[in-house]
């Protein structure tokens, strides 16, 4: 049998099995509508409040901060839409490196509301320039929104979010982070961080596809963006899907139970492949602070290696055929032909050449595996 490698999981993680049984308990066993008024929908409408106390308590906000969500991207779209049309903001200030859920929301919003939109520098590393961003607050007089995520989903950097926070509180602006790669993977009090919102996906903690939330800050007047019924209290229209939202609880309480065992598995894994790579593969090279453990996330490395452009192309594919799963970039721009919006903010032409792939790693990855791609990139490259 062929070797499958799964060195994808910033796209999607596995489901874990103690999730998928109290999915499928939930399914089986509470068929009620949350909406309903009697024995059964009640049931069901307690999973979902248990569920919305349990994620507060690992995030320390309250039960009523929480709103459940499909996903990340409309958490996203459902903050960024309602600053704009119920709370006042006229000027947006984000960055070209964030997801697209951010910056495609953001370009409609400018078109429709003709809103002022500035982008942040972006530094060598392929950091947002914190001073840009100060400067930017200091001139301007208009009630402002500052969208920026804490970790890259393609280089892995980590924003300082505390630092953000503190120049948003300074300057009366808004401030919303796109937290899908952190939340499951980092302890986050959000009592201690003055951020206003933030979004996560559930299955990128190991939970089901399809599920996630928004945290918004009490008395923040964020209206819906979905219109019918008036679900989670009138933010967000529509049934709950209820097996979604108990796996989610229990992906959370999984990944927070088994946080510290899980990242320094996962770290030495991130450290072994960096290592391996250098080792084996003379001339590679790693895109974003990877090098700085306090400056970027343990769980994705994106290497850029050196091959030349017409060999480039048929890399992803190679590896593909040997079994192992990753990416150029973002899962959800995988068919675009564009390359990376990321890597394009701040590398250099002659590193945009050669290919850059993003590998990212979960508890479930081994050294072994780690060894079966370097030998596959090394016989590639070669």
């Amino acid at each position: 049998m062929m070797t499958q490698v799964y060195f994808d999981n910033a796209a999607t993680t596995a489901i874990r099995p103690e999730v998928l049984d109290r999915m499928i308990e939930v399914m089986r066993d509470i068929p009620g509508n949350p909406s309903s008024t009697h024995a059964v929908g009640r049931k069901a409408k307690t999973i979902i409040e248990q569920a919305r106390k349990t994620i507060a308590s690992y995030l320390h906000v309250t039960p009523a901060e929480i709103v459940f969500t499909s996903g990340g991207t409309e958490a996203d779209n459902l903050i960024i839409n309602s600053a704009v049309r119920d709370l006042g903001v006229r000027h947006i200030i984000t960055s070209p490196i964030e997801h697209h859920a951010v910056i495609h929301v953001v370009e409609h919003l400018q078109l429709a509301y003709g809103i002022k939109v500035s982008m942040l520098k972006i530094k060598e590393c392929g950091s947002v320039d914190m001073d840009n961003l100060e400067a930017l607050l200091a001139e301007n007089k208009e009630k402002t929104l500052i969208s920026l995520m804490h970790i890259n989903n393609e280089i892995g950097n980590m924003l300082d979010i505390k630092a953000v926070s503190k120049l948003a509180k300074a300057h009366d602006a808004l401030f919303h982070s796109d937290m899908v790669q952190s939340v499951g993977h980092f302890d986050l009090n959000l009592s201690e961080i003055p951020v206003d919102f933030i979004a996560a996906a559930a299955h990128k903690f190991h939970g089901p596809k399809g599920v996630g939330f928004a945290f918004l800050r009490k008395n923040s007047k964020v209206k819906s963006l979905i219109f019918g019924g008036g679900q989670e209290r009138g933010s967000r229209a529509g049934t709950e899907p209820v097996h979604n939202i108990a796996g989610m609880e229990t992906a959370l309480i999984k990944a927070q139970e088994n946080l510290n065992a899980e990242r320094k598995h996962i770290e030495e894994i991130k450290w072994y492949f960096k290592e391996q790579l250098e080792k084996n593969i003379p001339g590679v090279h790693f895109n974003g602070n990877c090098h700085n453990g306090s400056l970027s996330t343990y769980t994705l490395l994106n290497v850029c290696l050196p091959v030349p452009p017409n060999k480039a192309l048929m890399l992803l594919f190679q590896l593909d055929l040997k079994g192992i799963a990753c990416s150029k970039g973002s899962a959800c721009q995988s068919g675009s032909d564009q390359g990376s919006h990321v890597l394009n903010a701040f590398l250099s032409k002659d590193k945009l050449d050669k290919p850059s792939i993003r590998f990212s790693f979960s508890h479930e990855n081994t050294k072994e595996e780690v060894d079966y791609v370097v030998s596959t990139l090394k016989e590639f490259v070669a």
